[in-house]
């Protein structure tokens, strides 16, 4: 009993400490979705997210595992996000409809027509910068390739892409006007991070599931999102 009792005043803690929180996410939440009546999070002209120039993609992939996983509580919990910005209420399909255009735009629906996903589509990064993806391997090369040698022999090839492909890395991603310039040298935009790629696992699962369940209630049903 007396553990019982201590879990039951741990949970009336923790609920305290997520009430505080709560408001501050919301909060963020409709600054994404362009519904705050204050500060709103930049967009570019094709509709990306928009924070900084280095390494952008990382609150893209962020924001968009947040807003996933807050459609996913209004849907269980029957509720409705209200905005500061008119009052409006806004249900779990319209936050998770905003999410898709962002994982759209990381595949390629975007004003470079480029996947920043890479290995994804016909059309990716080819420089990555990534140490890696830039050196070639000691199967084809069996020389002695040092930290120096990696930097001075490949990392500055001009021109010649990657001699691998690091797929499913989440590159930087393009500029506030949506331009994109595929060159290591240009870490800002083709370094590729884990934590880029991690939070996006989240969400096309998320979406995959949703695919799954689209397609087995409709046989003739297209997929959301493509993911082959």
């Amino acid at each position: 009993m007396q553990l019982l009792d201590q879990g039951k005043v741990e949970e009336e803690q923790h609920k305290s400490v997520f009430k505080e929180y709560r408001p501050k996410a919301e909060y963020y939440i409709c600054a994404c979705l362009n519904r705050s009546n204050s500060t709103n999070v930049r967009r570019t002209p094709g509709g990306l997210l928009y924070i900084r120039k280095w390494n952008n993609m990382q609150y893209v992939s962020s924001a968009a595992f947040l807003l996933t996983v807050y459609s996913d509580h209004l849907r269980s919990t029957g509720q409705k996000l209200t905005c500061s910005g008119g009052g409006e209420q806004l249900g779990p399909e319209e936050i998770l409809g905003f999410v898709k255009s962002q994982v759209h735009y990381i595949l390629g629906d975007n004003p470079m027509a480029m996947s920043y996903l890479v290995g994804y589509g016909s059309r990716y990064p080819q420089r990555v910068h990534h140490r890696g993806a830039s050196t070639e391997s000691y199967r084809r090369n069996k020389g002695f390739i040092g930290c120096t040698q990696g930097y001075d022999n490949w990392f500055g090839r001009k021109g010649r892409p990657n001699p691998n492909v690091v797929v499913g890395a989440l590159v930087g991603g393009p500029d506030e006007t949506d331009l994109f310039r595929d060159e290591r040298s240009n870490y800002m935009q083709t370094e590729a991070c884990t934590y880029n790629t991690a939070m996006l696992v989240g969400v096309l699962a998320k979406l995959r599931g949703l695919d799954e369940d689209h397609l087995s209630s409709d046989s003739n049903s297209q997929p959301l999102v493509s993911l082959s």
